[in-house]
Order: structure tokens, then sequence, then C-alpha cells
């Protein structure tokens, strides 16, 4: 009973990543005082059996059992890459199955050792134990071998040798080899199978995945000595932007909406609502009489020019995702050609889009409502359009002011015949409607860790974010984008940059960064949450050469090269609070077990972080050793990934750090031996 995970009675599948570990559990119980056993089993899309694992009780009042299972080998590959399709065969509906059973051996010994042990009714449990064993080397298992059936059958007959001692007729039944075959193939009486749970087992950085966002426009953007004015970057200078990328370790690059910008109330700077005969105008506002959403800006340069950029990007090994704003400006070839498509105030005007108080005056929105088949189609095509061109992902603009049902379709549409393409949910709403768009095929989701700051509200948001939600909404953790640039952020420098970059890359499996953070860009504009001189309208010039002075690129880099060798950093399903005594001090652990890494070695990583960014604090850490594979009573080593030190700890341990120092300890265990 009470299998997890599940939502919605089992409508929409659990997600997870290739090599991704993941948690299974269910209630499991048997009539009487019969010990209990159970096993998960595991198949791939062709009904192959993968893992077949037993499970632990780990709550036997409860009778709540579970087991960590992998779907699958972690890759590193990308959809342009040739040995792809090997990992695209591994793609699909897995399933899980749990297989309840009494464990009558487990029943016979606990029987037996009390029995033996006041010598009462021996020989009758004896001769029920060697039955036992005579049956369980009968058995019709793929697990057991010759060999390991002429150990139960020679065991039998041990047991059952009247003539021999009471001692070595138990000690044959409860020898090495037999709890041995015990843990590996038991014998399983009144076997109950559940139903299959679906698994949707989605290709690499679907989970696990590092972004890094620019604007096309100003990376590589110039002043003209002779006129002073600016000139805008274009797709051949954004390569440098794409080797920045690839050098701090990130592997998928966004790229903010890249088509033409109407000019029918175009936006000046700081969302001004008159624009300078300069401005270049928002990107959000799609569309003028040079194209829409099938078009690139050409101040940007031409679609060779951009397939170009996206083929080095994959040289690179990057991923490119673009932005999809399903959006229109006043000047859009679809406010001709399909004015259906659009709401109509009384007087016959077309609205434009407003979230009172904010107004987007250059922005008309879409309305579903007549022909959403129609818009259906259209925007399939121009997806398709984008996938020839080398994207591999798109980040999609507010798609909770679309109808879930429209994307449910478009997203279906596209992966049924390019299951590799990737979308996130650049939705800031309510909690139901960012698990809904999880439902129907947004693989990630933008969401609110940008305003978890206190230890409080991080430790309830990163369980939150890692439980049982995360089979479903995949959350990745921004702390800074062109639209949220938070008090703390303006208030805490550049400790505050590093702690939200630490938080950030070790409490989720993917994680972005926007360009800027290294040169520490947080001017708020005032009243706003959100950078003044906004990118969004305006071009940035930036001086590269001072992000060495703050060190947060070196940061960024380091972040995520741990990321890349810790298995333990690579799932949404192992993060534990740690308590610490220190209301500033955060702590938390993830861990992985053995038999889930290649190598057969456990992997923990302990994070600890100081919030505050101006003041040092002390804190006792508590954290139980067993749940890392530590025998009870060890002290063990960490090793500090971010300084190289190394810190002899027992479970309860102390730490300080200081904002001009250390503003975290990422803290690898090494196990005793």
């Amino acid at each position: 009973m009470n299998a997890t995970p599940s939502v919605e009675d089992d409508l929409f599948p659990a997600r997870v990543e290739l090599g991704e570990a993941f948690q299974v559990s269910a209630q499991i119980f048997v009539e009487g005082r019969a010990k209990v056993g159970a096993t998960a089993v595991l198949r791939n899309p062709r009904g192959k059996v993968m893992m077949q694992v037993p499970m632990k009780c780990v709550n036997p009042g409860l009778d709540h059992w579970q087991v960590n299972l992998k779907a699958g080998i972690h890759s590193d590959l990308r959809p342009w890459d040739p040995d792809f399709p090997s990992i695209h065969r591994q793609l699909g509906i897995w399933t899980v199955s749990i297989e309840g059973w009494e464990d009558s051996y487990a029943s016979w010994l606990h029987d037996a050792g009390i029995k033996i042990g006041v010598n009462d009714d021996v020989e009758n449990t004896l001769q029920e134990g060697g039955a036992l064993l005579s049956r369980w080397a009968l058995i019709d298992s793929k697990g057991l071998s010759a060999k390991d059936r002429r150990i139960l059958a020679q065991a039998a007959q041990h047991v059952l040798d009247v003539n021999a001692d009471v001692s070595e007729r138990f000690a044959a039944a409860t020898d090495a080899d037999i709890a041995r075959l015990h843990r590996q193939c038991p014998l399983r009486d009144h076997l109950s199978v559940s139903r299959e749970r679906r698994i949707l087992v989605q290709r690499p950085a679907s989970s696990f995945a590092a972004w890094y966002q620019f604007f096309t426009r100003s990376e590589g953007a110039t002043v003209d000595p002779r006129t002073h004015e600016i000139v805008s970057g274009t797709f051949l200078t954004s390569i440098s932007g794409l080797e920045r990328a690839k050098a701090e370790g990130f592997d998928i690059v966004y790229l903010p909406p890249i088509f033409p910008i109407g000019t029918t109330n175009r936006k000046g700077r700081n969302n001004s609502l008159v624009a300078g005969p300069n401005d270049p105008g928002s990107p959000f506002g799609i569309g003028s009489s040079e194209g829409g959403h099938d078009t690139v800006n050409p101040e940007l340069g031409t679609i060779e020019d951009f397939k170009t950029f996206v083929s080095k990007a994959h040289e690179l090994g990057l991923e490119i995702a673009l932005d999809f704003a399903l959006q229109c400006s006043p000047d859009h070839p679809w406010v001709r050609s399909h004015p259906e498509w659009f709401r109509h105030r009384p007087d016959g005007s077309i609205a434009f889009a407003e979230n009172p108080p904010k107004k987007y005056q250059d922005i008309y929105p879409i309305d579903f409502d007549e022909d959403m088949p129609g818009i259906e189609q259209e925007v399939e095509r121009i997806l398709r359009l984008w996938i020839d061109a080398g994207v591999t992902i798109f980040r999609i603009d507010n798609p909770h002011t679309k109808p879930v049902r429209f994307w449910q379709d478009v997203i279906a549409n596209i992966t049924r015949k390019n299951p590799e393409i990737l979308f996130l949910a650049e939705a800031f709403t309510r909690p139901g409607m960012m698990r809904a768009l999880s439902y129907v095929g947004f693989t990630q989701s933008h969401c609110y860790f940008p305003w978890r700051n206190s230890k409080e509200d991080l430790q309830d948001y990163l369980q939150e974010t890692n439980g049982d939600a995360g089979y479903y909404q995949h959350n990745t953790f921004w702390p800074t984008t062109p639209d949220i640039l938070t008090d703390y952020i303006r208030d805490n420098g550049i400790a505050g940059h590093a702690i939200r970059a630490v938080i950030a890359a070790t409490g989720s499996p993917s994680w972005g960064i926007y360009n800027g953070y290294e040169l520490i860009e947080n001017r708020q504009r005032p009243g706003f949450e959100e950078q003044l001189d906004n990118e969004k309208y305006e071009i940035a010039i930036r001086d590269w050469s001072r992000a060495e002075r703050f060190g947060i690129g070196e940061l960024l880099t380091r972040l995520n090269q741990i990321r890349r060798v810790h298995p333990a950093l690579m799932s949404y399903h192992d993060l534990r609070v740690l308590e610490s005594s220190d209301p500033s001090v955060l702590a938390f652990a993830r861990h992985i077990d053995g038999s889930l890494t290649s190598d057969g070695t456990g992997d923990t990583v302990i994070v600890v972080v100081n919030l505050d960014g101006h003041n040092a604090h002390s804190s006792s850490i508590v954290s139980d050793p067993t749940t890392f594979g530590i025998e009870p009573g060890h002290e063990f080593t960490v090793h500090d990934e971010l300084t190289g030190r190394e810190f002899t700890w027992n479970g309860n341990d102390f730490v300080s750090l200081a904002p001009w120092a250390d503003v975290a300890h990422i803290l690898t265990v090494r196990r005793p031996g």
C-alpha cells in the first residue's frame, strides 16, 4: 500500500534523468508473526529487468519499506553527438513493480534461534529448517547457480542429520554462504506483486544541468569611436560568450529572444514608455516588418550566422536554449494575418499586455479562444524551424498565462518526433499551475529560490524541491535573472553573490547564472527588485577584465567542477537538512549509496553556508554518520572541495565561517580505510 512516487492517481509518471538515483517506497506487511521481505524490480521500456533490489524496512512500526534505484548510467552525451543514439534507446517509460513476500527462512531462523537456545522442540525445529533449505534449493530462480543449489542441498542434509550435534546442524543452516544467498536470492513464499508504476526516463541535462544566460546584442557590443553610439553585438561576436560559459563549466547557453523587435510603443531605458532614437527596444516585443518568431533580428546577423553560432556551441559541448515568448509587438505579421489570435477591446483596438500595475504597451498577448488549433500548428512549425537550426532547449516565457492544454498538445507533438527537446517553464505563479505545467511536459522550471534567503525558508525549500515533488517538477535555482535582483543580492555584495551561488549549485541538480553576476552587478532600479539600467531595454557593454578582482567567476568554475565529479549532487532525491545551532548557518548533506555509483563507492557531500554576507558565524553541526555508510562511533575525514583543507568529524562537529575568508564549506566525506 501507499507506494511512492505517485500523484494524481498515477495519471502522470514520475520523471528522472538517465542515471539519476531515485527512491521508491511502500507499506508492506503480512498477517501474523511471519517475517516480510520485499524487492523492487526496475524494467526498461522493452520490459527487460535492469535492477532487482531488496528493499529495506526503515520504520518497522509503520511497515515502511524503501530502496534507491537508478535507471541506466549517467551520461554527458548531447543530441548532436555521434553516440547519442545509444542514449536515445534508453529513454522513455520505464516501470517499477514492488514484490512483497513472506520470508520463511527469516521467520524460521528467528524462532529456531530461540527454541534451540532453550532446548525447546529442537528436533522438529531442525526438521522444518532442513525441509525449508531443500525446497529453497529447488526454486525456479535465475539467481541461483548450480553451485548455490548444491550449497543449499548440502546444508539441508547437515540440518536433517539426526546423528550430528545440534549446534553443528544449526550452524549449517546459518553459515556465511546461506546468509549470502538469503541476501541475494531468498526463498520468497506467497509472493504478492504490485501493479507497475511508470517512470519517465529523460535524456542527459533534463535534471542535471548548469545554465548560463547572456543577451546576444550585448556580447561583443562596442562604442563607435566616431559617433559614440553603441554598436550591437551579433551572433558572431557572441562566440566570446560561449567561450566564457565553457570556461566556467556551464552546459547550456540560454539566449533571450533573437527575433525582430517592434517599433510601435517600443520601450526605452529602464522600461520607460518613450524610446529614444537609438534605444534597441525589449527583445520581448517580438515582431516587425522584418518578420516574427521565425526570423532573426537582422541587427544580430543572418540565420546562417545563427547556425554558425550554434555549430560553435556544439563544438564546445554547449547546448543552445532559445527563449520562446508567445506574444507579439503591434508590428508582428500575425497582427495583420491573424487578427483573431488577439483580444480586442470594445473600441476595436487590440488589448496590450498588463499585470496591474505593470503595463506592457509594446506587447500584444495571444488570445486562444478563437483558434487554438491554428495557433498550435503555427507554434509547432516555428519550434521545428529552430530545432532544425540546432536549438535543443526552449525556455518558455510566462507559460502560465496560456492554456495548460495548449502546452500539453505542443510539447507532445514536438517530442513525439524529437524526444530530445527539453522545455523550461518561466512560471512564477501559484504552486498548482507550476506543477500542472510540469505534468504536461515542461522538463524544468524557474522557481522562487531567489526569495528564499533565511535559514528557515531555505531549509523548508530545499526539502520541498528535493523531495517527492522533485519527481514531477525539476526546479532550477537561479540567484538572479534579468527580471530578478533581490534585496539580499543588493545588500550582501561579493559575499552574497558567493553564498547564493554555492546554495544554488549544490541545492539543486539544475542551476543557472545570468551573466554580469561575475561583475557583481547588483544595483537595483528604485522601487523594483530588478536591475537598474536593465539589459532588457538597452545594450550592456561590459569590461570583463574586471571579473578577476571579484573571484566570482573562479568560484562558478569550481562549483561546476565539483558538481561534475560528485554523483551525490546529480539527483533531486538525496538531500537531508542537518541540525545547525547558529541561525545564520545552513547545513545539508547529499548522499548516494555505492550500489548506485559507477565505481561502487558511496558519495557524500556536506554543504555548510554562512548566510550572513557581513559577519562571521560559528555553529555546531549535527549529522548521523551511519546515513553516510560510516560505522557508529567512528571518526571520519571531510575534505573541503573549495579550499583543499581536511577536518576530522564524528557527527557532532563545529564550523566557523567568515564572509571575508570562506562563506561556505563543500565537504566530501572520506570513509575510513
